[in-house]
Order: structure tokens, then C-alpha cells, then sequence
């Protein structure tokens, strides 16, 4: 091709470094392009929910429920996939397409061999690349069906759920702690800053049972008059539950973590007059008129 001719207005193309980058042409597009942009607050992280070549019925329950739970912020993909190892190198780039396809930066996929049977590994994608990974195997599992209650304590969708995290493991042992922020980060949903008492109405109970091992249990909130103006909780277990055994786990090196954890700033926000802050803390200046 000739290097000299401009493009013309109908592509509407331009050429960087040996890449097209194709302009949106359609409001559609362009509003599509905009919603992916980075942005000082992000929008809310959706999970992608996979499977590979080979999975048992107990592991396809677990990761149909785990949908269900995240309904409206997943996207489930039901076909075999045969190249995604997440642990090892290679196998990696088919999920971090995927991740990109679907604009997802967390990510569950399962998987059933006989060396790891009923395996998930839950991980995080940092600018749509593997940030970290944590494996389990998933034992014990009851299902929602299992459990009988009353339908009215069913958690809504959009609620926002409680963290109850018992045992000392997950303060004290590394594995526990690296699985602890991924469950944080998996089921919180957006991050808000008001709530309404009436859209807690769930809890999920995460109790160290062991060095390696967490039993994840899912219970409903039931509001009972205490006489007070906070009222009293009971929980209900409305399930899934399942013990979770730690397997394997990869950490984030540390330039990484400085990368994703670095705080933008505000182009718009206006600088305070008279203000500074160094090691000694932040420090003004006060202007005093003339006294008569």
C-alpha cells in the first residue's frame, strides 16, 4: 500500500504504529465507546462466568447459582472452552479476550479433572489482563432447593448483602486473606455511599473451618421488633452452601498493585487557595486586615 495517500472520509481511519484504530461512526457506537472509557468513578464490575472442557452436574449447579446470585451484573457463558488454563502460561489469552469482549474484570471459571475435581478459580483482570487468581474446590455443596423457607425472605435483586467473615485464619493466613478480598470483590456489587435499611435483607457467612478450608454459606436478613429503633436480625439460610478448600493462589506483583491502585485526578476540581500539605501534614494560610 502507499504510505503517502491520506485516507479518505469514508473510512475515517487512522494509522498508529502499525494499528488501525477505527472511529465509531453511529451515535450508538460512539455512546458504547464512551461507557468503556476510563473514568475517575468507575462503573460497576461485572463477572464473566465460564466453564472449561470438562464439569460435573454438582459444579454446573454451583456455577448456575453463582449467576443467579449476580443476576444483572454476569453475563454466563455455557460452551466448553478447551485452551483457558488460567495458571499457567498460554492458557491465559483466550480469558483475557473474553474479558475484554464483555467488559468484565472479575471472572469464575470451573472446571473438573481427576487430579482437581469440582475446581473454580475466582481472579480479577487489571486493564483486561490477569491480575490475580485464587482455586478452590468446591465440597459439600447444597443447593437453594435444598433449603425450605419462606419465599418472602428471598433476597431481591439490587440488594445490598453483609460480609460475615469468622475465624481467625483470614487475618492470620495469607491464602484465607487473598481469598477473602476476591469474595469482596465478587458479590459486593456497586459501591454506594447511602443506604436504605429495608435493601440489606441478605448476609453471606464465610467461617475458616481450617487453615485451608472456608464454609461459604448465603442466609436471608429477618426484621423483628426489638423495642429500639435499630431492629433485631435473624438470619435464615437460603443457601447455596458449600466448604471451600484453598488449592492454589497467585498474588499481584507490586508494581501492579501501585498501577491499579492509583488514585486519578480531578482535572475539574478546583485547587484550594491558600493551602498546602507536606510531611508535616496540610497547612494554611490566613490573611488578617489592617486593625484600626
Amino acid at each position: 500500500p502507499n504510505l503517502h495517500t491520506t485516507p479518505t472520509n469514508q473510512v475515517k481511519s487512522q494509522l498508529i504504529m502499525g494499528l488501525e484504530i477505527r472511529i465509531p461512526k453511529s451515535d450508538r457506537a460512539k455512546r458504547a465507546v464512551e461507557k468503556r472509557a476510563p473514568k475517575l468513578i468507575e462503573n460497576g464490575k461485572k463477572t464473566l462466568i465460564l466453564q472449561g472442557t470438562k464439569t460435573s452436574n454438582m459444579l454446573n449447579n454451583v456455577l448456575t447459582e453463582l449467576y443467579h446470585l449476580k443476576r444483572g451484573s454476569a453475563i454466563r457463558y455455557t460452551r466448553k472452552n478447551d485452551n483457558i488454563r488460567p495458571f499457567e502460561n498460554g492458557g491465559e489469552t483466550s480469558l483475557e479476550f473474553y474479558s475484554l469482549k464483555t467488559d468484565c474484570s472479575l471472572f469464575v471459571y470451573g472446571a473438573h479433572s481427576k487430579k482437581r475435581p469440582n475446581n473454580l478459580v475466582l481472579g480479577r483482570t487489571y486493564d483486561h489482563h490477569i491480575y490475580d487468581l485464587v482455586e478452590v474446590g468446591v465440597e459439600n455443596f447444597k443447593s437453594m432447593k435444598d433449603f425450605s423457607y419462606d419465599k418472602k425472605l428471598a433476597p431481591r435483586v439490587g440488594s445490598k448483602p453483609f460480609f460475615a467473615f469468622i475465624g481467625e485464619g483470614f487475618e492470620s493466613v495469607e491464602e484465607l486473606k487473598h481469598l477473602k478480598e476476591v469474595l469482596l470483590e465478587l458479590f459486593r456489587g456497586e459501591v454506594i455511599e447511602n443506604l436504605n435499611l429495608s435493601g440489606v435483607d441478605r448476609v453471606y457467612v464465610c467461617t475458616a473451618t481450617s487453615s485451608n478450608t472456608v464454609f461459604f454459606t448465603h442466609c436471608a436478613l429477618r426484621l423483628k421488633r426489638s423495642g429500639k429503633v435499630v431492629p433485631r436480625m435473624e438470619l435464615v439460610e437460603v443457601g447455596p452452601s458449600m466448604d471451600l478448600v484453598v488449592r492454589r493462589h497467585r498474588l499481584p506483583n507490586e508494581g501492579l498493585t501501585k498501577q491499579a491502585m492509583r488514585k486519578s485526578i480531578d482535572p475539574h476540581k478546583k485547587k484550594p487557595k491558600n493551602v498546602k500539605s507536606d510531611f508535616e501534614g496540610v497547612r494554611g494560610r490566613v490573611y488578617i486586615p489592617d486593625q484600626e
